[in-house]
């Protein structure tokens, strides 16, 4: 797959992953604040983690796209896009709950300090950021920085591939969700 495909492909996983957390924020209170039997986080909570995984990917995603257009004055781009091929398979687990072990930092999980109507605007926030990184790299440039993630062992991914793993984790927790809510009812 070349890049501009993919760069295509995760505006479209993005709106789809987007989309639907954004219609968790429309549940009833008894499903967002249902504790799942397996002592796991509530819907709320995890609409809250999502936000924080978010902000934090996001921050490498800005490092990593300010370095991309840097490295654009000295890397030959062309090369780049000719020699890049997506490995679908290395990602593929990343979006699906339960698929690994995945040991978050502390600083990701929910502290209960903001309101759903926040996370909300927060979240439809951090699309529009994603959108505008794949605006601002639209000629291929997100390859020209590569930045190491450790979940999963993917190894060093590029700026594109950051953002597509940001969408992969809304989607794991979009599972997540819907068994809770099954749970309740």
């Amino acid at each position: 797959m070349d890049i501009f495909r993919l760069m295509k492909d995760i505006k479209t996983h993005l709106k789809l992953s987007f989309d639907e957390v954004n219609r968790w924020f429309d549940k009833d209170n008894e499903i967002l604040n249902f504790q799942p039997s397996n002592g796991g986080w509530t819907i709320r909570q995890i609409l809250e983690h999502i936000y924080l995984t978010n902000f934090y990917l996001l921050i490498l995603i800005e490092k990593g796209s300010k370095k991309a257009m840097r490295n654009y004055l000295d890397l030959d781009l062309n090369l780049e896009i000719e020699n890049y091929s997506f490995s679908q398979d290395k990602f593929e687990k990343v979006g699906k709950y339960g698929a690994f072990e995945w040991i978050r930092p502390e600083h990701m999980e929910p502290k209960g300090e903001l309101n759903l109507t926040e996370i909300r605007s927060l979240i439809s926030q951090q699309y529009h950021q994603c959108l505008n990184y794949l605006d601002l790299m639209k000629n291929g440039e997100g390859l020209l920085c590569k930045t190491t993630m450790t979940v999963n062992e993917l190894g060093k991914i590029n700026v594109y591939e950051y953002i597509y793993f940001l969408s992969l984790h809304a989607q794991r927790h979009l599972t997540q969700m819907t068994n809770n809510e099954l749970e309740v009812i």
